[in-house]
């Protein structure tokens, strides 16, 4: 019989981290934030992404070549920076962080950005490369369509009522730099007017902007007492864009007028705006507001014909200020709409693909020949995905993803991720918005024939911050050409040690419809590892027909990094982790180890896929190795042990003997020839030792013991070892012996590995002859009974057999749970009708108060059982606990000596005139059980029979909370001392015949108290000040006097009258007064039944 165990545990797998090949790079260019494997006719390669800056402190960003094969671990520099570029476009590549994203199709720069007009735009920009990685021609889907040349002419007004001008110069000294000034560009001409208009400089006067602003600046004043604002538009309408002064027929033409004041000649503004508008000049109005502040003239008829010289809308092209001074506040956003239509010659206001950086992330599916490149930067930074198969390019507007997204703050980062679902004939797409919501979104859709983009599912992230979605993997477990999983990278999922240990969501797929199967077990909370940072699909690293992942941890390892790799199974991925390779271990100077990875290929020819690892400024690739799966098998002569026959002599005793023949053999993947794999094997004979048997029945005749150790080369064929075992004397001959088998590779770092999956240990049985006939199965009756014992909690157990297997009368008991003990009752057997009788004592947890208990008992034997039914008894009997309440108490004073030679006070004025303070305090303790009510009186001796006082109660404190109550207002300060004055009587009274003082020879006055809803284990106090009558004891007639109460808790105080004759000498004190504190009644009442000793239950009779 054989049982195999399957073991997972992190223990060196398949990669091999020995002999492993690092390429080092400027950790300052970002050496290793990508990287891909490839290979051509020249040999199999790794391309390596270095975005960030180069030398001259550029973050043009380039692509490494590093060869994989061959001692060689320098790399080379492709130089594509300066080829990948768009031509008819001033392009910005100082940015461009080429090789930010690397797949196996393009490389992509998503900072690459152009120049229109005066404006960087930043559209991202992606090159493919041929067999020699020689780029071919770039492309950007959402590189922008700039606005052609633009002629500007801006029309001053210079008449008397403008004052100072010199703010009209720093007005045009603002404007015109954010003007892309050029012969190409934009032209700009001033004319400044009021009686008459004229040139300040025209159009084609100047070529740069330096000339435009040495020009603007030596303006002057013209001065006029007319403002003829029409009449200046009309000039600047016929000779400002005339072809003769530069005007450019082609040109975007647009007009700027400044005017402080009405116009004279309002009359022609009707036929002369109408004539600009056909024109097509775009026109904006500014409104100097100063001189008729100044003068206190309502602005309202001066706004109203500024604004019907703006072009429409008004709000867009119509600006007023407060003051000269003021115009050139309004510079940077009259520079901002001028460029709006120089720029893009849309006139828009909101960015939509011009800061898309398209080609922040790719993916390409060969299902439907479709470029997927993420656009984080989009509508202005919600995101979008750009779709693209050969020349045709889709840009997924705002709206295909506006309802999912519900991006309020425009910044959900749609495209950080991008990859593709199959399902065997539908393909769909995945794109990944690590900000939105803050939390985090993977959006699942398709697209129709239209190029309409449908949604099929959305998942968001459950933690603000953890970035879900930024990364994607899908994942064909079992190869069949459909989508399993997709796992989703939250690398900044923070611990509940406030960590950022990073978390990797598995996710079913069924039609696109994404189902959370729960998330891969990686690092300890207790570290920062951004696990999840990258994530990379293998295609059968252990060669065993299913995918596989390796996901990185950069952060883990002090910022060393970690690798983790986890094997598929069926159509799902196996949580636990499978090896976890250390960078550090590698290479001590290894950082950020894991950022980046690639496992597509095989790189050296061994059929297995090789892991490449990108780190800070390095990239290390490690082989994968072959893997062994090694069988035991064992078989053994005789096939059962007969402790009859003993044929072996050992060290001159004759016991029973049987040999085993332990067969190993290995399959080997990949097929190739590989091997032998060296092991070492460890057997065990008994190896389920239980504490019934103290020593193993089996011991090998080779060492006498019942561990073996030795080693082998196992291949292919199969490699046999025969072994000779002795049993000795045992009384269990009814359980197996066991053989175990324990096989450990030698040397972890050889290939070929062996297989972590396969059984490492294998148990194979071997049993004893019984003796119950020719079909072996022995019958009996095994009924139960059982006796109660209350007073100590025990159960007296009787089982009877009726069929004879063994004799012995042993009964052996073990509890391996709390809650259950197993008992050897005659072990191995019981003879007929013979009888085991056994007690068993039972304690219950203080945690876990029940009102009940039960107890179940079950007779159970190796053989048939003739009648099942009879074996168990259940019982089930009440459960009382002791309250454990514990009262104590503590005095101020212990004693108190009256001399009869005192005085007297017959007038109490004061609480001192009474006599000594007498305080004494009562603790109540509780024990392990939750008391909701408990009642305390204290009874105090107040008066003697002779009506002669002791005690005064000034009063009764308890402690702070309101758990303790007490009801005593009527007993204290009764005669308000202090307030008024009060004239004690005492009279003579013999209290020598009486020598204990309590409630019954005195008169006692009580303080009833509380406690409500205690706590276990608590303590709650009590206290009570009293003033004790000198003048009693200076009266009565006592010598000693025991003042006693019938409590468990006494207050003690020994009082001495010296002087009194009695029938002791003078001076000598025979006895002492116990001032007592009564404790009448205390009445508990328990949340459970409580009582202080265990009632008789009565009689039990059970079967």
């Amino acid at each position: 019989m054989l049982i195999a165990g399957r073991v997972r545990k992190s223990q060196p797998f398949n990669v091999g981290t020995a002999g492993a090949k690092i390429f080092s790079g400027l950790a300052a260019e970002e050496f290793g934030y990508t990287v891909l494997q490839t290979e051509n006719h020249q040999g199999k390669w790794l391309l390596v992404g270095t975005p960030w800056r180069d030398f001259s402190g550029k973050k043009k960003g380039d692509i490494y070549k590093c060869p994989v094969t061959g001692s060689r671990n320098s790399c080379d520099k492709l130089n594509l920076q300066d080829s990948v570029s768009i031509p008819d476009v001033r392009n910005i590549d100082d940015k461009m962080c080429l090789g930010l994203t690397l797949i196996r199709m393009p490389t992509c720069g998503p900072l690459w950005g152009q120049l229109c007009g005066t404006q960087d735009f930043y559209p991202g920009i992606c090159s493919k490369m041929n067999l020699l990685f020689q780029p071919k021609p770039a492309f950007s889907p959402a590189v922008q369509t700039c606005g052609g040349p633009m002629d500007i002419v801006i029309v001053l007004d210079g008449s008397n009522s403008i004052y100072p001008w010199e703010p009209m110069n720093h007005f045009l000294q603002k404007l015109i730099p954010a003007l892309d000034i050029g012969p190409q560009s934009t032209q700009v001409s001033v004319i400044q007017y009021a009686v008459e208009a004229k040139f300040e400089f025209k159009l084609n006067e100047f070529k740069t902007k330096e000339q435009v602003l040495s020009a603007a600046s030596r303006i002057t004043q013209m001065y006029g007492s007319s403002t003829n604002t029409f009449h200046a538009i009309l000039y600047a309408r016929l000779q400002g864009f005339s072809p003769r002064y530069g005007g450019r027929p082609k040109a975007t033409k647009v007009m700027v007028v400044v005017t402080d004041g009405e116009s004279h000649d309002e009359s022609f503004r009707n036929s002369v705006i109408a004539e600009c508008e056909r024109k097509g000049i775009t026109r904006f109005g500014i409104a100097v507001l100063g001189y008729y502040s100044r003068n206190n003239i309502n602005t309202d008829n001066l706004i109203k014909e500024i604004k019907s010289i703006a072009s429409l809308p008004t709000e867009k092209y119509f600006f007023n200020v407060s003051e000269e001074a003021a115009l050139s506040t309004i510079t940077g956003a009259l520079g901002e709409r001028i460029f709006n239509i120089e720029g893009t010659g849309k006139g828009g206001d909101n960015f939509k693909m011009e800061m898309s950086q398209v080609g922040f992330s790719a993916h390409y599916s060969s299902q439907q020949d479709v470029m997927m490149l993420g656009a984080v930067g989009a509508y202005s930074w919600s995101g979008t995905v750009v779709h693209q198969t050969g020349s045709r390019v889709d840009i997924l507007p705002f709206s295909a993803f506006e309802d999912a997204l519900q991006d309020r703050n425009h910044s959900s980062l749609l495209g950080y991720s991008v990859t593709t679902l199959s399902d065997g004939s539908t393909l769909y797409f995945v794109a990944g918005a690590p900000r939105s919501n803050h939390s985090g979104q993977v959006i699942v859709y398709t697209v129709n024939a239209q190029k309409q983009s449908i949604i099929i599912d959305s998942e968001r992230g459950k933690q603000i911050g953890s970035y879900f979605g930024s990364i994607l993997c899908s994942l064909d477990v079992d190869k069949d050409g459909v989508t399993d999983l997709l796992l989703v990278g939250a690398p900044m999922f923070m611990s509940e040690q406030k960590r950022e240990e990073g978390r990797v969501y598995l996710f079913s797929v069924t039609k696109g419809i994404l189902n959370e199967q729960g998330f891969l077990n990686g690092p300890l909370p207790t570290e920062n590892a951004r696990f999840g940072m990258a994530i990379s699909a293998i295609p059968d690293l252990d060669l065993d027909g299913y995918s596989d992942v390796v996901v990185g941890a950069p952060l883990e390892d002090q910022r060393r990094g970690v690798i983790y790799i986890y094997n598929g199974e069926k159509k799902t991925l196996n949580k636990e982790f499978s090896q976890r390779i250390v960078g550090s271990k590698l290479d001590p100077q290894l950082q950020y180890f894991g950022r980046s990875l690639d496992s597509y290929k095989d790189l050296n020819d061994d059929t297995i896929p090789d892991i490449s690892v990108g780190a800070y400024g390095k990239v290390v690739q490690l082989w994968s190795r072959g893997v062994a799966f090694v069988t035991a098998k064992a078989s053994f002569t005789p096939d059962k042990i007969n402790i009859f026959n003993k044929p072996c002599n050992i060290n001159g005793r004759k016991l029973s003997c049987f040999s085993t023949k332990l067969c190993f053999s290995a399959d080997f993947r990949p097929k190739n020839p590989v091997g032998p794999i060296d092991v070492s094997y460890a057997l065990t004979l008994d190896a389920d030792l239980q504490a019934s048997r103290v020593t193993s029945r089996g011991m090998f005749t080779k060492n006498n013991e019942r561990f073996l150790t030795e080693k082998a080369k196992i291949s292919s064929a199969p490699l046999c070892r025969d072994y000779q075992v002795y049993v000795q004397e045992t009384p269990d001959f009814v359980n197996s012996l066991s053989l175990k088998v324990e096989i450990e590779q030698q040397n972890a770092d050889v290939n070929p590995v062996l297989d972590m999956f396969s059984p490492r240990a294998s148990q194979f049985f071997i049993p004893f002859t019984k003796d119950c006939g020719s079909d072996e199965v022995c019958i009996n009756s095994l009924p139960c009974l059982t006796r109660r014992v209350l007073s100590l909690y025990l159960f007296s157990i009787t089982c009877t057999n009726y069929v004879i297997i063994s004799s012995t009368d042993t009964v052996k008991c073990t509890s391996t749970h709390a809650p259950t003990v197993t008992c050897q009752v005659g072990y191995p057997a019981l003879k007929k009708n013979e009888e085991v009788r056994f007690q068993i004592n039972f304690e219950y947890s203080l945690d876990q108060l029940q009102n009940r208990a039960e107890v179940k008992f079950l007779a159970k034997s190796d053989s048939k059982e003739e009648r099942p039914a009879d074996n168990n008894v259940d019982i089930s009997f009440p459960v009382q606990y002791d309250a454990g309440i514990v009262l104590s108490r503590q005095s101020n004073i212990n004693f108190f000596v009256a001399n009869s030679t005192d005085q007297i006070v017959t007038t109490v004025k004061t609480l001192d005139d009474i006599g000594p303070e007498f305080n004494f305090t009562v603790k109540v303790s509780t024990g392990n059980f939750p008391v909701s009510l408990l009642y305390l009186t204290i009874a105090l001796p107040m008066n003697t029979k002779g009506g002669n006082q002791l005690l005064y109660i000034t009063k009764v404190e308890t402690q702070a909370g309101g758990s303790v109550s007490c009801d005593s207002s009527s007993l204290v300060d009764p005669l308000k001392i202090g307030v008024k004055s009060h004239q004690p009587s005492f009279s003579e009274e013999n209290l020598k015949g009486i020598d204990k003082l309590d409630c019954t020879s005195a008169e006692c006055k009580y303080i009833k108290c509380i406690l409500k809803d205690t706590e276990v284990m608590s303590d709650y106090f009590v206290k009570v000040k009293t003033r004790i009558w000198s003048g009693t004891f200076i009266s009565v007639n006592i010598v000693s006097l025991i003042l006693v109460d019938p409590a468990v808790v006494q207050v003690v105080l020994t009082i001495s009258k010296p002087g009194e004759k009695g029938d002791v000498p003078v001076g000598v004190i025979a006895g002492s007064v116990i001032v007592g504190l009564l404790l009448l009644a205390l009445a508990v009442g328990l949340l459970w039944k409580v009582s202080v000793c265990l009632p008789a239950l009565g009689k039990f009779i059970d079967k």
